[in-house]
């Protein structure tokens, strides 16, 4: 029996197929081979030694924004996945009917999946709010040509629910949202924040399998905590995301929650220009957020592998590693400590553990380094983050521009004598 890659002696935990402890994990032509305690070496094209270390499914991050230099918000995926861990990046919201052909080709040539919803506004994501406050721009009927045309790719629909986003048009581009999802059989994506509207004029439009993200909102919550709307949202099979982001996650909310018996269904970013340098940086120290008020390990990891795949019926047993299933693979050292992180408002909790990544694996390969890309100008940065930048690049400056090697570590590639 011949593998491309076999991992040995790692610590799984693959909560959608059902695995954990020591297992082995083979690799052929991109898929999943085998998995088992062990596996014979013998015929393996290269063999990792990962023990000691935690092996996951590839990440699904249910909510980023990856379209960089074609909206506000987006950023280039390629150089955070490599040594995040996240091997599928879901796309939520970036571009809409009239931006999508340009989307999905540049997404096209990124080393990670990209699997997106679409914006219910044709616009997109362009500017920093107000996409749907001019209504022509929810075409029901162009939307719904888009999804067709791009099935492949679009997975649900995305729609920003707040007072900045549809000024004057209340629930009407919800409404068009949920239109184009049920005529394609898909979920929508609900964005929300500041009221009007509330969560409460928002329920009656969402059905099962929907997705409300930044549950744990403090600027959706107000000063109630949480609105009680969101339990009857959570009982009536509403799918709650967390997708932090720089405004969208407050620890004091979500406590509330989890103290409601309302755990979030899936653990996301939404990563994006202005949320990575802080306060979200990748998915896992958002995941290790979580474990600081309660969740474990275990739990998060299925927040972010299985769950979301299966929020979105992503094909081919994307977040998981069981057999035949696509060999998108993180490697992690789990570090045991007291690590404090904060929340979008500046809360802080403890967290037991921190995740850092080894390896990532995109279809049996192994994603390679890339570089960080500028922050573009219209980012705000504190002075903090600018000057931990500026030291970044100097480091990265000094590494590189110090030779490899010495000359002990050198061989003449061309003798003198010509042999």
């Amino acid at each position: 029996m011949t593998w491309d890659l076999l991992l040995t002696g790692g610590d799984l935990l693959d909560p959608g197929a059902g695995r954990s402890g020591r297992h082995d994990i083979a690799v052929r032509d991109g898929r999943i081979a085998a998995v088992a305690p062990e596996l014979p070496r013998a015929g393996a094209a290269e063999v990792v030694d990962v023990t000691g270390l935690l092996v996951t499914p590839g990440l699904v991050d249910l909510h980023t924004h990856v379209h960089a230099g074609g909206t506000y918000w987006g950023i280039d995926p390629d150089p955070v996945a490599w040594h995040s861990g996240v091997t599928t990046w879901v796309d939520a919201g970036s571009a809409g009917a009239y931006t999508f052909p340009a989307f999905a080709a540049r997404t096209a040539g990124y080393a990670v999946r990209v699997p997106a919803l679409l914006n219910i506004s044709a616009v997109g994501l362009v500017a920093p709010v107000g996409e749907s406050r001019e209504l022509a721009n929810c075409d029901v009927e162009l939307a719904v040509e888009t999804v067709r045309a791009h099935r492949d790719t679009i997975v649900g629909i995305k729609v920003r629910m707040d007072r900045h986003n549809v000024g004057a048009n209340g629930l009407a581009p919800l409404r068009r949202a949920t239109e184009v999802a049920s005529d394609c059989g898909l979920p929508v994506m609900v964005h929300i924040g500041a009221a009007p509207p509330s969560i409460a004029q928002l329920l009656p439009l969402l059905r099962p399998g929907d997705i409300i993200t930044h549950c744990a909102s403090g600027i959706a919550a107000g000063a109630a905590g949480y609105d009680p709307a969101a339990r009857e949202a959570y009982q009536a099979g509403v799918l709650f995301d967390i997708g932090h982001g720089s405004g969208g996650f407050a620890f004091d909310v979500l406590e509330a929650q989890l103290a409601a018996g309302m755990p979030p269904h899936t653990i996301s970013t939404d990563l994006h220009s202005r949320s990575l340098h802080g306060p979200v940086f990748d998915l896992p120290t958002t995941m290790a957020k979580l474990t600081a008020v309660g969740l474990s390990l275990e739990q998060v990891v299925a927040g972010a592998t299985v769950a979301p795949a299966r929020a979105l019926g992503l094909p081919d047993g994307l977040g998981t590693l069981a057999p035949d299933a696509p060999a998108d693979i993180a490697v992690f050292t789990v570090e045991s400590g007291r690590f404090e992180l904060a929340d979008v408002h500046g809360q802080c909790r403890t967290a037991p553990l921190r995740l850092v990544n080894e390896l990532t694996y995109r279809a049996g390969r192994l994603l390679p380094p890339q570089l960080p890309q500028p922050v573009p100008p219209w980012v705000p940065l504190t002075d903090t983050q600018r000057h931990a930048l500026a030291g970044r690049d100097r480091a990265v400056r000094r590494l590189l521009t110090t030779p490899l090697v010495g000359p002990d570590g050198l061989a003449e590639q061309f003798p003198r004598n010509g042999a």
